[in-house]
């Protein structure tokens, strides 16, 4: 058990079922973009150690930046998105793949497909590490899903609650 702030939470997934997933993610991803080279947009937070550890196993060629968006408060969707760091890389006819810790309601990707779009990338993918579907009210298509789960709050491997427990190695669901 952890405890972070006033929740506690349980082990769900481990660091070294993390571990081999991501690498299974990679080979998918360098198989389908054989052609390289690819832009990986990481979406900051809580992507920031899928996308590292994702980068380190694709056998092609990628560009690597970010983008930074918020819709949480707390251990829920705001209902909103917000734009706090844009896209400051032209990928106009580039292959892309929208690196993302978690989609549970979609309302995020929604938002950063079609900021995307307006951009003419050649190709658009998006790589989610986790996927809550019973979440989802916006139909969103993940194209690589390392774990789809129920709709649970989760926290570590960059993901957090209200800031805190991004650091842990492994998943940990709310008590």
């Amino acid at each position: 058990m952890v405890l972070i702030k006033d929740k506690e939470f349980v082990p769900y997934i481990s660091a070294h079922v993390l571990k081999k997933r991501i690498e299974e993610l990679a080979s998918e991803i360098s198989n389908d973009f054989s052609e390289g080279p690819a832009v990986l947009i990481g979406v900051l937070n809580g992507a920031f150690m899928f996308l590292s550890d994702l980068t380190k196993n694709i056998k092609v060629p990628v560009e690597v930046t970010f983008i930074k968006v918020a819709s949480y408060m707390g251990t829920k969707s705001s209902g909103e998105v917000k734009s706090l760091i844009g896209l400051d890389l032209d990928i106009e006819g580039k292959s892309v793949i929208i690196v993302e810790d978690i989609v549970d309601t979609g309302l995020s990707m929604k938002f950063l497909l079609e900021l995307v779009k307006e951009r003419k990338p050649k190709k658009i993918a998006v790589a989610s590490l986790l996927l809550k579907p019973d979440a989802l009210v916006h139909d969103i298509n993940i194209d690589y899903v390392g774990f789809e789960i129920p709709n649970r709050f989760v926290v570590g491997y960059g993901l957090d609650y209200d800031g805190l427990g991004r650091n842990l190695p492994a998943l940990y669901q709310l008590k």
